[in-house]
């Protein structure tokens, strides 16, 4: 009986603590900065991420537990940040010969993608989307169309707009062909800023067992319990010992010499 009673306190116990190793795959392919960026953001959260080399990248990984507050802080943040394709990338030579059209919209697939990625480094800016339309003439005969561009820009709510649109619409303004007149001109130039959301963390209640307990507690008890399961097998084991000390049989000392008793001399 008490065998099985610290068998089952032992398997408890394992039980219990198995969850406590519960890891995730977050993000993978990721350079060493975007996941240092990610390690860092989960860390202002309170949220334990770990950075795991893999052949194609940096592999990061959260608890189990945590991977919804991950995922809606990464959100929030914009993180990790969009990979995004370079002039050189665009226009690498392949010995394969483009038509106009194709070369038209790779250039400005290609500056909007260089428009973006410059726009993306101002601090407080999240997400930067270009959309560029370069000058085009529709018909023989017909009036050249001006070139026209819009930018979106998700920022952090801290950031003031009014601080950096007149620096965004010079910078557009003066990358594109055709558009250098147009930096004061909505309808040539649009510039949107949207404030992101900011992810607001509630308590949040995980199980422990059957139990709902605050995900901030989940570490205490788990500890607790340990406590209690290594204390209850130290006192079952200490109890076995015990009671197989009792069940020996006492062994009998030895006699030395005649035990028929005294010898008379003659």
């Amino acid at each position: 009986m008490n065998n099985s009673l610290l068998v089952a306190l032992v398997l408890s116990m394992t039980f219990i603590l198995s969850g406590c190793g519960d890891r995730v795959e977050l993000h993978r392919q990721l350079s060493e900065q975007e996941a240092n960026e990610v390690v860092a953001e989960l860390a202002d959260k309170h949220i334990r991420a770990q950075k795991v080399p893999a052949k194609d990248g940096v592999v990061v990984t959260v608890n189990t537990s945590d991977i919804g507050r991950a995922v809606r802080t990464l959100e929030a943040a914009g993180l990790p940040r969009l990979a995004r394709t370079t002039m050189g990338d665009t226009f690498r030579k392949e010995g394969v010969i483009s038509t106009p059209l194709e070369e038209r919209a790779r250039y400005i697939y290609a500056l909007s993608q260089e428009l973006e990625t410059t726009l993306s480094k101002i601090d407080g800016v999240i997400v930067a989307r270009v959309h560029v339309v370069l000058p085009e003439r529709i018909a023989p005969g017909e009036p050249v169309q001006p070139a026209s561009a819009s930018v979106f820009i998700k920022h952090d709510p801290r950031l003031d707009p009014d601080n950096i649109r007149a620096r965004v619409r010079r910078m557009v303004a003066s990358s594109i062909p055709g558009m250098t007149t147009a930096v004061d001109n909505p309808q040539k130039l649009t510039v949107v800023f949207v404030p992101a959301s900011t992810y607001q963390e509630q308590q949040r209640l995980v199980y422990f067992g059957p139990f709902l307990v605050p995900g901030d507690d989940l570490g205490f008890w788990r500890t607790s319990i340990m406590i209690l399961l290594l204390s209850l097998a130290s006192a079952v084991a200490a109890m076995i010992i015990l009671q197989a000390r009792r069940k020996r049989p006492h062994q009998q000392p030895a006699l030395t010499g005649n035990s028929t008793g005294p010898t008379h001399g003659t």
